[in-house]
């Protein structure tokens, strides 16, 4: 991996959840390219181990665990071994997060039409607990390891927190109602954290990406044929860059905002990565 600009991170010990996901795992390698040891946090392991291999190979340093990021006990364990091995975290970043179907409606627009048919899910059909599970994954997924890891910053100077919104965060996008509520209280408990912290000289951010290609999202963009999908070609004609982003262009904002050389006197800021997604109006 090639940085787009040098940060020194020797010595500090990071933490990722979600870390090795399409974009987690990026953010992994950039912050083990510039010097720090990572601790890649997620639930499937071979995909751990891979990210952990990629660091490795690059000639970082890393360890991996398989952990719910809802179960605290089970990230105090992590946290516990972390330290003993390599020391306090002074940097969190927060990807952990994600969709559910069951929390999504089939149409952008209830109509008296589509509201008849009954195999489509329409949003009287969302299931409860999905919603529930939805919320939590992405806003106590951020909130309990922010509760563990930054327990560790608050003796140390230069800490940061970079949680991962959305760009569905600032305008909720058609079908995803529960999704794009999860995220609008990341970034207003990346805001609260911010204030929260100052005293301690903890820093909190956010990024919001706008459109990416993961796992998560790419059978909806992507048809079977290779082709993009009618709701992909609406996204990207309302991104005035025409493209989907490259997991690579969130790193200059994580080093910028990582850097308090560089970014000192940001805090509490949601930064959105979305190829003027979020500029453009319409017409």
């Amino acid at each position: 991996m090639q940085l787009p600009f040098q940060v020194d991170l020797q010595n500090k010990v990071a933490v990722v959840t979600g870390g090795s996901g399409v974009l987690g795992s990026v953010l992994s390698r950039a912050l083990a390219k510039a010097g720090a040891t990572v601790a890649v946090l997620a639930r499937n392991q071979e995909k751990i181990d891979k990210t952990v291999r990629a660091i490795r190979d690059e000639g970082g340093n890393a360890i991996g665990y398989s952990v719910d990021v809802l179960d605290k006990q089970a990230l105090e364990k992590v946290h516990e071994d972390l330290l003993s091995q390599f020391g306090p975290c002074s940097i969190l970043i927060n990807g952990a997060g994600g969709n559910n179907p069951k929390a999504t409606t089939a149409h952008e627009y209830a109509t008296a039409e589509n509201l008849q048919n009954s195999s489509e899910q329409s949003f009287f059909d969302l299931e409860p607990s999905a919603v529930d599970n939805l919320f939590s994954l992405n806003f106590l997924g951020t909130l309990l390891p922010t509760q563990v890891f930054a327990k560790d910053m608050t003796n140390q100077k230069d800490c940061t927190i970079i949680n991962v919104s959305s760009m569905n965060a600032y305008t909720p996008l058609t079908k995803i109602p529960a999704y794009s509520g999860a995220k609008a209280a990341v970034s207003n408990f990346t805001q609260w954290l911010a204030v929260h912290f100052s005293k301690l000289g903890i820093r909190v951010n956010a990024v919001a990406p706008g459109f990416f290609l993961t796992e998560q999202n790419r059978d909806l963009m992507i048809q079977e044929d290779g082709e993009l999908s009618d709701r992909a070609g609406k996204i990207l004609s309302q991104t005035p860059m025409e493209r989907f982003g490259e997991p690579e262009e969130l790193v200059g904002t994580l080093l910028w905002l990582i850097n308090n050389e560089a970014s000192s006197f940001v805090n509490g800021v949601v930064i959105p990565i979305d190829g003027g997604f979020s500029a453009y109006s319409g017409v």
